[in-house]
């Protein structure tokens, strides 16, 4: 008899540590990691780049058909891989991040994008992050957890990220607030598949917690009950 696969299920706002947690989980478990919204920057870098209107359905749809997403995993990073091309440091820029809500909101992106990330996980142990995971890729996750932090802490953070990548458009911390929030209100209103809390999901704020802090509590959190499994 097969053992039956577990799906661990991570949403939250954008620079709540979701992405660092989740791929530290995943080796800690021995899990596959997928990144849902590295998946969304990616097709928003790719539109981009093809000089596709993000109103052009028909372009857009073709655009798809055409795709090829896959992760590479190595013991020292995760990769995302375009169309043959490591995009994973390109897709993390400003231009990107004002843009991958517009793009994340399409619904022929959205039923795209899910479909795929069912097929990665459906035979293996997974770990998933993003803002839909719990509440529309897998509703029935065996494990739900939805991480937050205050909006200040989130913007530091997202500064930093920027500041490492080399972003030479990297702003000032209160233009790095005001895009969150403009963020976090397409992200939550949008029609499809907006970002909300699954029901069942663990709130972890993340403000005052370290990166070991916050995976201490869902690896424990995990292991409590995977046993019933």
């Amino acid at each position: 008899m097969n053992q039956k696969k577990i799906v661990i299920a991570i949403d939250g706002f954008s620079s709540t540590g979701k992405s660092t947690v989740a791929k530290q989980i995943a080796k800690h478990l021995s899990y596959v990691y997928i990144d849902s919204g590295a998946m969304y920057r990616a097709v928003t870098y790719g539109l981009i780049s093809n000089q596709i209107s993000f109103k052009d359905t028909k372009s857009i749809k073709d655009f798809l058909e055409s795709l090829k997403l896959r992760f590479s995993n190595s013991k020292k990073e995760t990769s995302l891989i375009l169309n043959d091309n490591n995009v994973t440091d390109l897709i993390r820029s400003n231009s990107i991040s004002k843009n991958v809500s517009e793009v994340s909101a399409l619904k022929i992106v959205r039923d795209f994008m899910v479909e795929i990330q069912r097929q990665m996980a459906s035979d293996k142990d997974c770990i998933l992050e993003g803002r839909d995971i719990g509440t529309i890729v897998f509703p029935n996750a065996d494990f739900k957890f939805f991480m937050t932090a205050d909006e200040k802490s989130r913007a530091e953070r997202r500064l930093i990220e920027l500041v490492r990548s080399g972003d030479r458009n990297a702003s000032e911390l209160n233009d790095v607030l005001d895009d969150l929030k403009v963020r976090d209100l397409k992200d939550s209103t949008r029609n499809h598949s907006p970002l909300i809390k699954a029901k069942d999901a663990l709130v972890i704020d993340t403000t005052y917690l370290t990166i070991n802090e916050v995976i201490d509590k869902i690896v424990n959190t995990v292991n409590q009950k995977r046993t019933l499994y």
